[in-house]
């Protein structure tokens, strides 16, 4: 195939040697099948310029990050050219880092190979066939699947925010199935829990997301409430790593926030759900 722009830098400098294929592309970015020479097989991730993304609320994803130098914060803070600039390579460099901390850290992520001129060399998921990973969005599970992914997940979430981390976009159409089980991509706009206001209501909406997934063969999910009891600890400093979790959550009586807590909890189930209506209609206009 012809050679996309993007990674034509990349093969002069010996990198990868050729693009197999594409593999995904979204409104964020282009993925590629690509090979880096002795039989070594990964993917190759191309982010779009701003102009050409569709990502909304970009702003709520990128409080809480800092630029390397106080010039480059201050002319993020007033949009200038400049600025506009430094945040764009905020935003780039935001799943590399997020990549490179979550595999520390233990998450099941795709291995980084790299960031080179704006492009992220990493692992290619693959199935147990050999064949690159489906999302969990193609895969119907059955009802003791849903509940171990479920439970996996909820882990990997509390790994995440363990690590000062949250997905804030997480849900079935960016997890894949590995051979190993679920393994978590599109890191974007991952964000930073101690530094952005939106933190628990996105983390909500990333457990909600999840739980709706595997309610639909599970459905005693539905009557969990894990966003809190994780929050819950995070908040205490005693979530680790290896917190056991069970689901419940007892609402401190009188408790000031108390609705606007129950508030947020029902705007993110009502976004998943919406999520699957949206999905099953499509499913059905293609029918």
């Amino acid at each position: 195939m012809k050679t996309p722009r993007g990674l034509e830098p990349l093969i002069e400098d010996g990198i990868i040697e050729s693009v197999i294929r594409p593999l995904k592309s979204g409104k964020e970015a282009s993925v590629y099948v690509v090979d880096c020479g002795g039989g070594v097989i990964r993917c190759a991730k191309v982010y779009k310029e701003a102009e050409k993304r569709g990502f909304h609320k970009l702003a709520e994803y990128q409080e809480g990050r800092r630029a390397r130098g106080s010039r480059d914060q201050r002319a993020m803070g007033k949009r200038s050219k400049h600025g506009r600039k430094q945040q764009e390579e905020a935003w780039k460099n935001a799943e590399v880092d997020a990549l490179y901390r979550l595999e520390a850290a233990g998450v099941r992520v795709p291995k980084p190979h790299g960031y080179f001129d704006g492009v992220l060399v990493m692992e290619l998921v693959r199935d147990v066939d050999g064949g690159p990973a489906m999302r969990l969005n193609d895969v119907t599970p059955t009802a003791d699947e849903a509940r171990a992914w479920h439970g996996f997940l909820m882990n990997q979430i509390v790994r995440m925010l363990c690590a000062g981390l949250i997905h804030g976009d997480l849900s079935e159409f960016n997890v894949l199935l590995g051979p190993d089980g679920p393994v978590i991509i599109d890191l974007p706009q991952a964000i930073d829990a101690a530094g952005n206001n939106n933190a628990f209501r996105m983390l909500a909406r990333d457990v909600e997301n999840i739980t709706a997934y595997c309610a639909r063969q599970a459905p005693e999910l539905r009557n969990t409430w894990f966003a809190h009891e994780i929050w819950a600890l995070f908040e205490a400093a005693e979530l680790k790593p290896d917190s056991v979790l069970t689901g419940e959550f007892t609402f401190p009586e009188g408790a000031a926030d108390v609705d606007s807590v129950l508030a947020q909890i029902e705007e993110a189930r009502w976004e998943a759900e919406a999520r699957q209506r949206g999905r099953e209609e499509a499913a059905e206009a293609e029918d």
